[in-house]
């Protein structure tokens, strides 16, 4: 069976990020994507998607991206229930993001962009000597 949800959007408003009773952070958001075509008008359609991603991605979200944001969203589709504040039976229908590529640079960041260490460079190795019978294709 194949779950898999692939998005591109922009975020209709910052990530809301929290933090679980047991330290994990956790990210609510909602992105808008366009439909490809119009209709009769010369009209876009819109769709509006509710997405949630957990721990350190949900941080990277919510410290570099904003309102009005182009991400690409990967993920899959899941379905919950809970009881809202009446007592009444909701059901939630929403994207389980595996991971977000920030797809347009935010300039105004609310933190200083991260300096990672570079790596070391790569050596040069020795060739592997592999006849054609021994590989699997």
């Amino acid at each position: 069976m194949l779950n898999r949800v692939v998005l591109v959007g922009r975020l209709v408003k910052d990530p809301d990020l929290r933090y679980t009773q047991s330290g994990k952070a956790v990210a609510n958001f909602t992105i808008a994507v366009n439909e490809p075509f119009t209709n009769q008008n010369g009209e876009r359609k819109v769709d509006f998607f509710d997405c949630v991603i957990w721990n350190k991605p949900a941080e990277n979200l919510a410290n570099y991206m904003s309102k009005g944001k182009l991400i690409g969203v990967d993920g899959s589709l899941r379905t919950r229930k809970y009881d809202n504040k009446e007592g009444k039976s909701v059901k939630v229908t929403e994207v389980l993001a595996g991971s977000v590529q920030f797809l347009e640079s935010n300039k105004n960041n609310k933190q200083e962009a991260v300096d990672y260490p570079r790596t070391a460079p790569q050596t040069q190795s020795e060739p592997i000597d592999i006849s054609d019978d021994d590989l699997p294709f």
